[in-house]
């Protein structure tokens, strides 16, 4: 059993390097987001992305559909979406009666950009459709198409007619990743190499893998070994966000630390990180790997952290730091 996990963890990360290189024909850089990407589907969770407009969110994702072989989809968020507007609605049809006209969420990628300039209701919409990946309307309910994942965007700089997501729906998110802006040799090529210029079909990405394939890895992704040590490391990592400790210092300035939905995603993140690194065992060192994009959006920072501009970066970087590894 061992080594057929070993042979099928070889054969996976392959195909998910393949799938890298694709999206690398369009996409310069950004290897850690990609990875973040990646790792979410693996782990059949959703990213909520955060960074200025114009450094490709919704190219990546689109690429992403195309060397997936999966179908994907964009929502633009305004003030006046409806929840209609993604889930679909029902409609009369002379000779047919009542009839569901879906809605653009029945994809298999799907990019929600600029989440946080619709109205609660509709981003709670969204959250639930998330969540139970079912779509409900009247009396009846509908099933979104498998893999589903959703890749959220907001804008860090704006605040003028947005609605900030809640901490609680915020908490849904498997991961929050951070977009930055590309280096000079990147933006160089860039400017040379972009998709304005460039029809997307131009850049003849390959499709190497399909949804039925993708659902597979999920699948082996649980089956991963992670040991009795490795769990109770990942337990005091985020124990560690939760209590005041001398030994962690930047821990004073907590005033929420992560829910036990931070215990779940690093326990199947590290799983998903493992496998793109063809191993079939999870090591302390892919639990460090991803805590950052599991937990940076799940402390809150007290009054006295926000006065003094302490960033959350800091705070898990100094808990990694001072938990033991096993």
């Amino acid at each position: 059993m061992k080594k057929r996990r070993g042979v099928k963890s070889v054969k996976y990360s392959v195909i998910l390097d393949r799938i890298k290189r694709e999206i690398s024909k369009v996409i310069v850089g950004q290897e850690k987001v990609i990875d973040g990407v990646l790792r979410a589907v693996l782990s059949d969770g959703h990213v909520l992305v955060e960074g200025v407009p114009g450094i490709a969110k919704t190219l990546l994702i689109r690429a992403l559909g195309k060397a997936s072989g999966c179908e994907t989809k964009r929502i633009q968020f305004t003030i006046d979406l409806l929840p209609t507007d993604i889930l679909g609605l029902t409609s009369f049809s002379k000779g047919k009666g009542l009839i569901f006209i879906k809605g653009p969420i029945f994809a298999n990628f799907l990019i929600a950009d600029e989440i946080n300039r619709a109205s609660s209701k509709t981003q709670s919409a969204l959250l639930e459709a998330m969540q139970e990946k079912i779509v409900s309307i009247s009396r009846s309910t509908y099933n979104l198409p498998l893999p589903f994942f959703v890749m959220a965007t907001q804008n860090p700089i704006e605040s003028a007619g947005v609605n900030p997501l809640p901490e609680a729906q915020v908490d849904r998110f498997l991961f929050k990743l951070n977009m930055p802006y590309p280096s000079g040799d990147e933006e160089q090529r860039i400017m040379k190499e972009n998709s304005t210029l460039k029809k997307f079909e131009d850049f003849h990405i390959k499709g190497v893998t399909n949804a039925k394939q993708i659902i597979e890895m999920q699948k082996f992704v649980k089956t991963i070994y992670l040991s009795k040590q490795i769990e109770r490391y990942i337990i005091k990592i985020v124990e560690s966000t939760r209590k005041k400790n001398k030994k962690i210092l930047l821990s004073k300035y907590i005033y929420l630390g992560a829910s036990p939905r931070a215990s779940i995603g690093l326990f199947i993140a590290s799983k998903a990180q493992a496998l793109l690194e063809g191993k079939s065992y999870v090591t302390p060192h892919h639990v460090k790997t991803v805590a950052h994009d599991v937990l940076r959006h799940r402390i809150l920072l007290n009054y006295e952290g926000q006065a003094e501009n302490v960033q959350v970066e800091d705070i898990i970087t100094e808990i990694l730091s001072k938990v033991q590894v096993p």
